[in-house]
């Protein structure tokens, strides 16, 4: 049985294939596009997609009409009475008539997360901004079943919540969040400022779908200032941390048969949260795309109704030809910063190997030049690329391993590795092993081999305010845009 799971009419819109278990294809349409959160889908997406054959199943993420009837309960009249955004006149272009089996938004993030993760049994928490309705669910794995045990709604939403706050310090809503999560090092945390954006934006359960542009603090009002926003960013991470931990809590009460934890929705992107969270849980899986864009694998994967082949993340368009490792890891003995447009793309929104801008992380020079390159904020971190095996010698680890940056830990030795370290001291750590990436694995080991450092600094191949790179020709702009030698 082949399954085309889609997610679009949202944000990031993206396309899974899943044939006998197996994932065949999986890739965001803003690649293609090349516009940022694209939520639509063009022909180069789904010409992919399609190229593995015609679906015998299309499933999709969620359930329009139920949405729709919350679109209503919210005033969003203009969305309500839209037809273009009816996901089957919608896909007709590509699909015809072709029959579409429609999966909760929540159902899909689930999904997601437990048919690819390594338990035959476990607890799902997902959390997000919103679905149809739902903001939080938590649910129990079991074999192939699913059963949905509780459920928090709209308009109490942490999702909502953080996306405000996003917003409130000038940042994109939806798509900025990751720069609030870096922003917290360097703020103070303040009880006054903490318990006041809780009462006023979470104890108040008031609706924040547009955003609390008004909201302000009388004691510590915003003057404008840098550090007035590193002080709201560090508050509300706290305030985020502690509600995360509350659910997670409660989930422990409603299932309390397993402590395998499958943590989905687009709050699971907050790694600095997951340190905490993993630490309270026997294990702990988070597919590496939890948010609505991995939903287009989960709806397929609820439909197929069994686990389902998960082997590596590298699943979208494919960069042929053997893996840069000589000529990289020589180009980083020269200290040079290098891009790397290798084999398939990643699903999810963090380079991971393959489309990556990668750089020695032992000079102080090495933020800054990179900075300089990405036109990224001073207060931004970046993330180590490490050996799975050193893993541990170096960061003080909350899990195993972490193939795909999702948990933050503290550096070991910040003086000896000064870029990839915040200034907290932590480090979002990827660790890589042979079989998921060989070639990424085998360009960090001969570079180890000549130095003695077991790592490599690692940011996405991007192009400011442009998707990760997907072809050998975005590669190409790349190098031309910045003068910076990628290597396919």
């Amino acid at each position: 049985m082949r399954i085309l799971g889609i997610n679009c009419l949202n944000h990031d819109a993206a396309v899974s294939v899943i044939e006998d278990g197996d994932i065949k294809f999986a890739g965001h349409s803003e690649r293609y596009s090349r516009k940022k959160n694209d939520p639509f889908l063009n022909d180069g997406i789904m010409d992919e997609a399609l190229s593995h054959g015609q679906p015998d199943v299309v499933a999709y993420f969620e359930r329009p009409w139920l949405k729709k009837s919350r679109q209503l309960y919210a005033g969003q009249y203009n969305e309500v009475f839209q037809t273009f955004n009816t996901p089957k006149q919608y896909l007709k272009r590509w699909l015809g008539d072709t029959e579409i089996q429609y999966v909760q938004h929540h159902e899909s993030h689930a999904s997601a997360g437990y048919y690819t993760s390594p338990f035959d049994e476990a607890c799902i928490v997902v959390i997000d901004a919103i679905g149809e309705w739902e903001t939080v669910t938590i649910w129990y794995g079991n074999d192939d079943k699913l059963e949905k045990r509780w459920s928090q709604k709209y308009p109490k939403s942490l999702g909502l919540f953080y996306s405000a706050m996003t917003q409130r310090l000038d940042l994109k809503p939806q798509e900025d969040e990751y720069i609030l999560m870096g922003m917290d090092a360097w703020g103070n945390r303040d009880e006054r400022i903490k318990n006041q954006i809780h009462n006023d934006l979470v104890e108040s359960n008031i609706n924040l779908h547009k955003g609390c542009r008004w909201w302000d603090l009388d004691f510590y009002p915003d003057d404008g200032s840098e550090q007035w926003k590193f002080d709201i960013a560090s508050n509300t991470q706290w305030v985020a941390e502690d509600e995360i931990m509350k659910i997670m809590n409660k989930a422990k009460e409603i299932v309390p048969e397993s402590r395998n934890l499958v943590f989905m929705g687009g709050v699971a992107l907050n790694c600095v949260a997951n340190e905490k969270i993993a630490k309270e849980w026997d294990d702990i899986w988070i597919m590496p795309n939890p948010g609505d864009a991995g939903s287009s694998l989960g709806c397929a994967a609820r439909v197929y109704g069994k686990k389902i082949n998960w082997v590596h993340t590298f699943l979208g368009t494919d960069i042929k030809g053997s893996y840069p490792v000589k000529r990289a890891s020589d180009l980083l003995l020269k200290n040079e910063l290098i891009g790397i447009a290798s084999g398939r793309a990643e699903f999810g929104p963090r380079a991971l190997g393959n489309r990556s801008l990668i750089a020695d992380p032992r000079g102080n020079d090495i933020k800054d030049r990179m900075n300089v390159i990405k036109k990224r904020q001073k207060f931004r971190p970046f993330a180590p690329s490490v050996l799975e095996e050193y893993a541990h010698e170096i960061f003080e680890l909350p899990v195993k391993r972490a193939s795909y940056m999702q948990f933050t830990a503290k550096c070991k030795f910040p003086d000896k590795y000064p870029a990839i370290c915040h200034v907290d001291g932590t480090s979002r750590v990827q660790t890589i092993n042979r079989k998921e990436n060989p070639g990424y694995y085998d360009m960090i080991k001969r570079f180890y081999d000549k130095t003695g450092c077991p790592m490599v600094l690692n940011t996405s191949l991007n192009i400011k305010g442009q998707p990760i790179v997907n072809t050998k020709q975005d590669g190409k702009d790349f190098e031309k845009h910045y003068n910076v030698k990628v290597l396919s």
